[in-house]
């Protein structure tokens, strides 16, 4: 286990140092001189410029300059936004956790629905509950997810009025954002107006979270199913049910606990999904995360606002996939043996 975290360890730091020098590139392939790019300070004096030519080491050779980068990065000095002129580290913190929000209910929600429907279908394999679920799952499957929040603004919103279009609560309520999670916020605050705030909360993250839980819902049906159906071939099932097992025993203390290992692992690769599909989702109801930040910056050229936004991303990325690698190696006496070159 330990040469297994010492190789994965090795991974994430190149992985970080290729993401650091392909970020840091990116001040001199965008438009504009290195010194904008760079500090996100446009119209400077003779004078700044060169004091910001000292910060950012332009004088010295490309090797200095990117060790400046990279522990400007530890110390969160990531520059500053060209359109709203505030430090773009500070954007990233206080919109980054409301895109974790919307992407922690969204999962949630693809599990609570993706595991029960995958283990009904591989259950009542080739029947018509097995051929109803692979219909809905082919349909959520091939359904656009920008088409999909079209479709729900204009049916629940537009038509029927039971849900808000934009925002994450309405301005009438004012919450003081002590975890920037919204919900926890309410719950944190006792429920301020009532309960009323929360019921509003709800409803402005409703719409949000059913559209970006669709693809990670059907990945997780397909996957569960595929699963499920390769674990009640085994032999020890075959073993079990010739015991005289119930069907209920056979699946619950048996097929079910070993098909869930592979999903678990699933799990984690969807969550890093969802922040990429978080973006499209963000800009369609005005939800204000990190993602439609970044789009809004592409809109506006705002390149360290871009630069910053695709750092915090990606590496929240990495961590999440090595995250989900690493829990998927200690559920799983099989991985485990395979990391240590055993089979």
């Amino acid at each position: 286990m330990r040469e297994y975290l010492f190789r994965r360890l090795s991974l994430l730091i190149f992985m970080l140092l290729t993401l650091t020098a392909f970020t840091f590139s990116l001040n001199y392939l965008f438009p504009g001189d290195a010194i904008t790019n760079l500090s996100g300070q446009v119209n400077s004096s003779y004078a700044q410029s060169q004091a910001l030519a000292d910060k950012y080491k332009l004088e010295e050779n490309i090797i200095v300059q990117y060790g400046a980068f990279v522990g400007r990065i530890f110390n969160g000095d990531w520059g500053y936004s060209l359109s709203s002129g505030q430090p773009v580290f500070e954007h990233i913190l206080l919109l980054f956790p409301a895109t974790i929000e919307l992407c922690v209910y969204a999962l949630a929600v693809a599990i609570m629905f993706g595991i029960p429907a995958g283990v009904i279908a591989a259950v009542f394999h080739k029947r018509w509950p097995d051929n109803i679920i692979n219909s809905l799952t082919l349909m959520g499957f091939s359904i656009p997810i920008f088409w999909l929040a079209l479709l729900l603004i204009m049916v629940f919103c537009l038509g029927l009025g039971l849900f808000p279009m934009s925002g994450r609560i309405d301005l009438l309520y004012e919450i003081e954002p002590l975890s920037h999670f919204i919900l926890v916020d309410i719950i944190a605050q006792s429920f301020p107006y009532g309960g009323l705030a929360f019921i509003d909360a709800l409803k402005h993250l409703a719409l949000p979270t059913i559209v970006l839980a669709m693809y990670p819902t059907t990945v997780l049906i397909r996957f569960t199913r595929d699963s499920m159906l390769n674990v009640l071939e085994q032999n020890y099932i075959k073993t079990a049910r010739a015991k005289g097992l119930n069907r209920r025993q056979l699946i619950l203390h048996h097929a079910l606990r070993n098909a869930l290992l592979p999903v678990i692992k699933q799990i984690g690769l969807q969550f890093s999904t969802l922040l990429t599909l978080a973006m499209i989702t963000e800009v369609i109801f005005s939800w204000p995360g990190v993602g439609r930040w970044l789009i809004e910056s592409i809109y506006q050229r705002d390149y360290p606002a871009i630069q910053g936004g695709l750092l915090a991303v990606s590496v929240f990325v990495i961590f999440a996939n090595m995250f989900a690698e690493f829990s998927h190696t200690l559920l799983n006496p099989i991985s485990r043996n395979q990391a240590h070159g055993k089979i």
